[in-house]
C-alpha cells in the first residue's frame, strides 16, 4: 500500500550519532518510519524501528525527539462544519484564514459591535452569513455547529456559558477569562455537559512544541528547576489603522458588564491594556508562555508570585507596559520579563534542567547539553513547519466530530489565564502574593 510523504519539519543534529558525522534528516512519514540522510551528499535510505536497548541519555535524547515528530494529526474529510463568528476582529480574521486550511466548514453567521468586521466575514461567506449585534441572535441558530469567540476578554467567559448552553462547541481565544472568579463558573459550564471547548493556547497542537514537551517529560534535561519566559513587542510600531466610523458602532454593548464609560479610540484598538476588559501583557502574553510550563512541568498553579512593573511609555493605560515577574512552583521557579516598546528578540522560553538547556520559540527548539563542546551545541534543533494555530484549529474540527477532548481543555485555558491574573494581584498588592492567599482570620 503506498502512502503519502509529509514533511513535518527539518532537524538538524549536531555531533556524532552512531557512526555519522552531522548530518540533515528530513523526517518522511511512511508506514515503518523511513527516513532519508543527507550524508556527505549523498542520500541514503533507512527504516528505523524503537531500539531494543536501553539507550543512554544523548541517545535517548535524539530518539525520543525523532519518535515524537513521526507522529501527525491528520483530519479526514467529513461533512461541512458550519459555524457562528461572535467578535470579527483581527484575530477573528486569522482563526478563519486557518479554517479555511484544514476543513471544509462554512460561516452561517456573524456578530460583531462594529458594522465594518460584521460585513467583512458577511464578504468573505459570499454573502451567505446573517449579521448580526447581538451574540446571542447567532447562538439560536439551529444550524450553527460551533462558535468561534475572540471578543475582547471581558467578553469571553459570558459568551462561551451561553453558546455551550445553546448547545454550540466552542473555540475561544484566550484569556478564557477576565478574573480569576470566572474560572470555575467556566469549567462548570463546560463539564456539566457534553459540548467541545478548545482554549486558544495553540502551543499545545504546535509539532515542534508537543515534541519539545515530550523531551522534557521524558527527562532529556535532567532535573528542570527554572524556566525562563520573556516577551518583547513594541506598539510604537504601529500598522495603520482605518479611522473608526462611530456610527457603526454599539459602543455601549461593546462594553458590556464594564463599567459605564465614554468612547475611546484607544480602548477600542488596545483593549488588552485597560483593566475593565483585558489583562495587559500577564494575561495576553504570559499566558501562552505559562500554559506551556504548566503542560510540561504538570503542575497548574504557582504559590507565589512577585512582580516589579511600571508604566514608562505608555502613560494612557491602566496596565504596565514594562513588567518582570517571578513564580515559585512545587519544586521548580518560572520568571518572566516582557517590555511593549522593544521587539527584539520577540518571545520565548528556556527550561533550565541539571543535564540540558532547552530553549523554544514559535519558530523551533534547540537542546543544548551540559558538558558538550560549544561546537556541538545544539545536539538537537527543531523548525517549526507551520502556525500552530492551523494545527489547534484541526484539532477543533477533529474533536467537534469526534466528540474526543480537545488539546487544550477548559482547565488548561484556565489555569493559564490565572497565573497572569495571580501577578496581577500582586502588582496591586505591593509587588508579592502568596497562593491561594492566606485566611484573615
Amino acid at each position: 500500500m503506498a502512502s503519502a510523504t509529509v514533511t513535518l519539519m527539518r532537524l538538524l543534529v549536531v555531533g556524532p550519532l552512531t557512526h555519522y558525522p552531522p548530518f540533515q534528516i528530513s523526517v518522511n512519514l511512511i508506514r515503518n518510519f523511513r527516513f532519508a540522510f543527507i550524508h556527505n551528499g549523498r542520500r541514503e535510505i533507512t527504516n528505523w524501528r524503537p531500539m531494543s536497548y536501553l539507550p543512554n541519555r544523548r541517545s535517548f535524547l535524539i530518539a525520543s525527539g525523532l519518535t515524537a515528530l513521526a507522529s501527525t494529526r491528520i483530519l479526514g474529510a467529513s461533512n461541512t462544519i458550519r459555524i457562528g463568528v461572535i467578535g470579527a476582529g483581527g484575530r477573528m480574521k486569522s482563526l478563519l484564514d486557518c479554517a479555511d486550511k484544514v476543513a471544509p466548514c462554512e460561516i452561517v453567521a456573524v456578530s460583531d459591535v462594529y458594522g465594518p468586521h460584521r460585513d467583512a466575514v458577511k464578504e468573505r461567506s459570499n454573502g451567505v452569513a446573517t449579521t448580526h449585534l447581538d451574540y446571542r441572535e447567532v447562538l439560536d441558530n439551529k444550524d450553527i455547529d460551533a462558535v468561534l469567540i475572540a471578543s475582547p476578554d471581558h467578553w469571553h467567559r459570558q459568551a462561551s456559558v451561553d453558546a455551550l448552553a445553546a448547545g454550540k462547541d466552542v473555540y475561544l481565544e484566550k484569556p478564557v477569562t477576565h478574573s480569576i472568579e470566572e474560572g470555575a463558573t467556566l469549567t462548570h459550564a463546560v463539564r456539566s455537559g457534553k459540548q467541545i471547548m478548545q482554549c486558544g493556547m495553540q502551543q499545545r497542537s504546535w509539532s515542534h512544541f508537543r515534541d519539545a514537551v515530550d523531551l522534557i517529560q521524558g527527562g532529556s534535561l535532567g532535573r528542570v528547576t527554572q524556566v525562563r519566559t520573556y516577551w518583547w513587542q513594541n506598539y510604537q510600531r504601529n500598522l495603520p489603522t482605518k479611522p473608526v466610523d462611530t456610527q457603526a458602532l454599539d459602543w455601549k454593548l461593546w462594553l458590556g458588564a464594564a463599567p459605564d464609560q465614554p468612547y475611546s479610540e484607544e480602548k477600542f484598538f488596545r483593549w488588552r491594556w485597560f483593566w475593565d476588559f483585558g489583562g495587559g501583557a500577564m494575561t495576553d502574553l504570559f499566558t501562552h508562555w505559562i500554559d506551556v510550563v504548566h503542560w510540561s512541568m504538570k503542575t497548574e498553579q504557582p504559590r507565589q508570585a512577585q512582580i516589579i512593573a511600571d508604566k514608562y511609555m505608555f502613560e494612557q493605560w491602566d496596565c504596565p507596559d514594562t513588567l518582570q515577574a517571578s513564580f515559585r512552583y512545587p519544586g521548580f521557579d518560572v520568571v518572566y520579563e516582557g517590555m511593549m516598546s522593544s521587539s527584539i528578540d520577540d518571545g520565548g522560553l528556556e527550561f533550565r534542567g541539571n543535564e540540558a538547556t532547552l530553549k523554544i520559540n514559535r519558530s523551533g527548539f534547540a537542546v543544548y547539553r551540559e558538558g558538550v563542546k560549544s561546537d556541538q551545541n545544539p545536539v538537537l534543533k527543531a523548525e517549526s513547519f507551520r502556525d500552530g494555530t492551523i494545527s489547534h484549529m484541526e484539532n477543533f474540527f477533529e474533536c467537534v466530530r469526534s466528540r474526543k477532548e480537545p488539546n487544550a481543555p477548559v482547565e488548561a485555558g484556565v489555569a493559564a489565564a490565572r497565573a497572569g491574573q495571580i501577578a496581577n494581584l500582586a502588582y496591586h498588592r505591593n509587588g508579592q502574593i502568596s497562593w491561594p492567599p492566606k485566611s484573615s482570620t
